[in-house]
């Protein structure tokens, strides 16, 4: 028996029926709350008293008026051009080392992906361990060296880099795992060929390695982009954004103003210029840099 013929109008009342849980889902939790926060931003900060008034752009003309913008703005600047790349080059070369035919190779995996499984609340207080002063491992092995303590979270110049740290710790063996997935697919006669033809191994690495996981390392770079503005957890227990707010992050300062300070405005308004870079990255994902490391 043939099959009943469809027509394009059927097919695609069949492709809005699946499409509508989707939808539906991402109105609640995406679209909606975006357009709440975008019309929330356009008003000044009401009370009992004196009600929310429209002002417009008022409030990011304030924003970007204002010194903490800059300094939060730079801490989240410094804290994505340290993590990011750093956190990349270790993935790299962790899942290198684990690939390799050794003894125990799963317990080195496992012992690279660990920190992944803890929670960063978990990771933030075991590090907050780490760096007591005078009394946490870091100061201890340093004092056997004859360094005086440290610090580490209680003075400007050092707390972001703690921060960043931690960061890198967590992040590069979940990175990792993309990336040893990835080399498990590339074909061992694709290194042999390379041997034959004179080619080092830096020269294999260069040229034909790391082209064929230019997708993973794009899909990990936008993961970690992202991780660049949303991972806040550990801020809450190792420095709250201090001192002096030389390690307040982006979003951890939206979350002070909404919910410390109760300034629903500024937190919307910092909320959108958020919302507006994540854009731009995906514009720039989707037009440009898809396009340059996918084979066509």
């Amino acid at each position: 028996m043939s099959r009943p013929h469809r027509t394009p109008r059927r097919e695609s009342i069949y492709a809005y029926l699946l499409l509508t849980p989707a939808f539906v889902l991402l109105s609640m939790f995406a679209f909606i709350p975006t357009v709440q926060t975008v019309w929330a931003s356009l008003f000044s900060k009401g009370t009992v008293r004196r009600p929310a008034k429209f002002v417009g752009l008022d409030n990011y003309l304030f924003i970007l008026d204002d010194p903490n913008f800059w300094l939060v703005a730079k801490n989240n600047l410094i804290y994505a051009a340290v993590t990011i790349p750093v956190s990349i080059a270790l993935a790299l070369l962790m899942a290198l080392w684990a690939n390799q035919q050794m003894r125990m190779r799963g317990w080195v995996r496992a012992a690279y992906f660990t920190p992944t499984m803890l929670p960063m609340i978990a990771a933030a207080n075991l590090w907050l361990f780490f760096y007591t002063p005078d009394l946490g491992l870091l100061d201890q092995i340093l004092g056997v060296l004859g360094a005086s303590p440290t610090n580490w979270l209680g003075q400007p110049e050092t707390a972001l880099g703690a921060v960043i740290v931690v960061t890198i710790w967590k992040e590069a063996g979940f990175f990792m795992v993309f990336y040893l997935a990835a080399l498990q697919t590339v074909s061992p006669e694709l290194r042999d060929a390379a041997r034959l033809e004179g080619a080092s191994r830096w020269q294999y690495g260069r040229r034909i390695l790391l082209p064929l996981l230019a997708p993973t390392t794009l899909f990990i770079l936008i993961n970690a982009l992202i991780n660049a503005v949303k991972l806040v957890d550990h801020l809450f227990i190792l420095t709250k954004g201090g001192p002096n707010n030389a390690s307040k992050l982006m979003l951890y300062w939206i979350w002070e103003n909404a919910f410390a300070y109760m300034d629903t405005p500024s937190a919307a308004v910092l909320t959108v210029i958020l919302l507006l870079v994540l854009a731009a990255i995906a514009v720039f994902q989707f037009t440009y840099a898809e396009k340059r490391v996918h084979y066509q």
